[in-house]
């Protein structure tokens, strides 16, 4: 090279890492390139996004030509800031160009483009897809000889690139992507997103009506109280039994039987011909497959049983919906959830209410691992039936109970802005 003039060196030696700064950069954008996106454009025909999506299918031919080209720019480069060191300072120039070539590449050809292509890996990986595509091809002989001895090495350690990754995203992942993606997502359809997700890790125990609240017909009551309760039924589907909901005989949908009443035509023998078969359902049951139960069945709705067949509670379709898209009511008022506002700022709540229904109408964190409703909270902290007047903290909230009925609380108070009191107090002490 003494031939070559210094400045063509130095045109050169720019060049050179020039490159390298590119294939350091296109290494991290078709590294951190967002999979989803890409597959995304790539079935919308952006010629970009499928050669990197080509490329991607071997990451370890990728990688193998991308450092490959890099290695070779930055041992050329060191070549000729040598020999133009040397043209100026003689055999010392060898260390004075190793320092400052170290400290250019870090800079020009390293974090500086291999930061401005994390910030911008789309645009940066595309335009790289279509360089690498042919130059793949051109050495190929060469890579396909490096990633033979490379993968023979990491096949000593159990590990196989030609398998290639596994972009799958599992529940907990999924969830996550959701809860980062509520800018570009209407905050309702978000909070459906997640509803459909916690299917899985909710039981029909969570949401059902309890064995106590569960409004039905027995038989065996007079028959214009039976009427009545006809008539004044505020649920479409109801149980009928004899004596006890234990010895359930079917379902009953309201709104056949209400025309035969108008025109004072049911009889028992009528009522009976309209009640369809009972449909129970195990204890434990996930709303995932609960909802699938109910489609493949043709039911909209069916009792809870436990292993020894004893009737718990009541689940309908709609119950399950609105774990996705919340309650169906035109009315917005707390008490419909069985949850009052107070002027001082505090909920009188119904000991029967759910407390996974307490948490999201109130936005609360109250325990949901283990009682179901807000009495059998009460009942596990306490163990005894308290008495009005009583007063406990559960996870930060006082709780006052207000009233009860022999076994159970009936209603209670709670104060959450006592719970935020409390808990800054914590704060203070720990840091203190």
């Amino acid at each position: 090279m003494s031939h070559i003039s210094t400045g063509t060196l130095f045109i050169a030696l720019i060049v050179l890492i020039l490159l390298s700064g590119f294939f350091s950069g296109s290494e991290t954008a078709l590294m951190t390139l967002n999979r989803y996106r890409m597959k995304s454009l790539a079935r919308k025909g952006h010629r970009g996004a499928k050669l990197a999506w080509y490329l991607l299918q071997r990451p370890d031919r990728l990688l193998g030509l991308i450092l490959l080209g890099n290695n070779f720019v930055n041992i050329l480069a060191s070549a000729i800031a040598s020999l133009i060191a040397m043209r100026y300072y003689g055999e010392a120039g060898i260390a004075i160009a190793t320092g400052l070539l170290t400290f250019v590449i870090l800079v020009f050809a390293e974090v500086t483009p291999k930061t401005l292509a994390a910030l911008k890996p789309d645009t940066f990986a595309y335009i790289a897809a279509f360089l690498y595509t042919p130059l793949q091809k051109l050495f190929y002989p060469l890579v396909w000889l490096v990633n033979l001895i490379s993968n023979k090495m990491l096949g000593l350690f159990g590990v196989h690139p030609t398998s290639g990754s596994d972009d799958s995203l599992n529940a907990d992942e999924l969830r996550m992507v959701v809860h980062e993606a509520r800018q570009f997502i209407p905050g309702k359809h978000t909070d459906m997103l997640l509803g459909i997700l916690d299917l899985e890790n909710i039981s029909v125990e969570d949401i059902m009506i309890p064995r106590n609240d569960i409004t039905g017909i027995d038989l065996n009551d007079d028959w214009n109280d039976v009427v009545q309760q006809i008539t004044n039924s505020h649920r479409t589907r109801v149980p009928v039994y004899k004596d006890s909901i234990d010895h359930t005989i079917g379902m009953l949908h309201m709104r056949k039987v209400l025309a035969l009443v108008v025109r004072d035509e049911l009889t028992r023998e009528s009522l009976e011909s309209y009640i369809r078969e009972p449909y129970f359902i195990p204890e434990g049951t996930s709303l995932t497959r609960q909802l699938l139960n109910f489609q493949k069945n043709r039911r909209r709705s069916g009792l809870v049983v436990d292993e020894y067949g004893s009737i718990h509670g009541l689940v309908t379709l709609e119950d399950i919906l609105e774990e996705i898209v919340g309650q169906f009511t035109t009315d917005s008022s707390l008490g419909n959830a069985g949850i009052h506002s107070q002027n001082d700022g505090s909920y009188l709540i119904d000991g029967s209410t759910h407390i996974r229904e307490i948490n999201r109408v109130l936005s609360w964190e109250l325990p949901t691992d283990g009682p179901k409703t807000l009495n059998g909270l009460i009942l596990e902290h306490l163990e005894m039936i308290p008495a009005p007047g009583t007063s406990l903290l559960i996870a930060n909230y006082p709780v006052e109970i207000t009233r009860t009925d022999k076994n159970a609380v009936q209603t209670a108070r709670i104060h959450p802005q006592l719970a935020t009191e409390s808990g800054k107090d914590e704060d203070d002490r720990e840091a203190g």
